[in-house]
């Protein structure tokens, strides 16, 4: 093996277990392995692409999407998943490359964390107490639906009223 083979430098690719090519010690995925893996659509990595999120090597017609490819596409659709925009995705992977060792990009990222689950956490008291309401609407229904039913049975006798039925053919 020459150096350029070990190095992934004219080597074709070799395909591994789950799919995904390798070349050299490089991990590289298909549209096709990203998409079955995550389960999402071809025209979803693509936008993610034309939004910024995302940025595969061309092969021709081919995109080739690296490890770094995939770790933002789970670090996206775990932020999509929370509520985040895809703008402060964006936002926050772009930090990763300033070169201070993720510091900034760790310490923004805790801080939209913090802010994004005080604001769930308002959001969960509040369906708690939508939740009640609606529940002690109901059985107030209930019994009002209740009594209304007695009452009828009170005055038809255990007969139900019918309707009327139409006097033409």
């Amino acid at each position: 093996m020459t150096t350029d083979q070990a190095i992934g430098i004219g080597a074709g690719p070799t395909e591994t277990l789950g799919g995904a090519l390798t070349r050299g010690h490089c991990q590289e995925f298909t549209i096709r392995d990203l998409g079955k893996e995550f389960g999402v659509s071809a025209r979803t990595l693509r936008f993610y692409e034309e939004k910024g999120l995302l940025s595969p090597r061309r092969e021709g017609l081919d995109r080739i999407y690296s490890r770094r490819d995939r770790a933002r596409l789970q670090y996206v659709l775990m932020g999509k998943c929370v509520g985040f925009s895809l703008e402060e995705i964006r936002e926050m992977l772009d930090l990763y490359d300033l070169g201070d060792r993720q510091v900034t990009q760790l310490k923004v990222t805790h801080a939209k964390f913090g802010e994004r689950l005080a604001r769930l956490e308002r959001q969960r008291g509040e369906l708690n107490r939508a939740i009640a309401e609606l529940a002690h609407a109901r059985k107030v229904i209930e019994g009002m639906l209740a009594t209304r039913e007695r009452s009828s049975e009170l005055h038809f006798g255990s007969r139900r009223p019918t309707r009327l039925q139409p006097s033409w053919p």
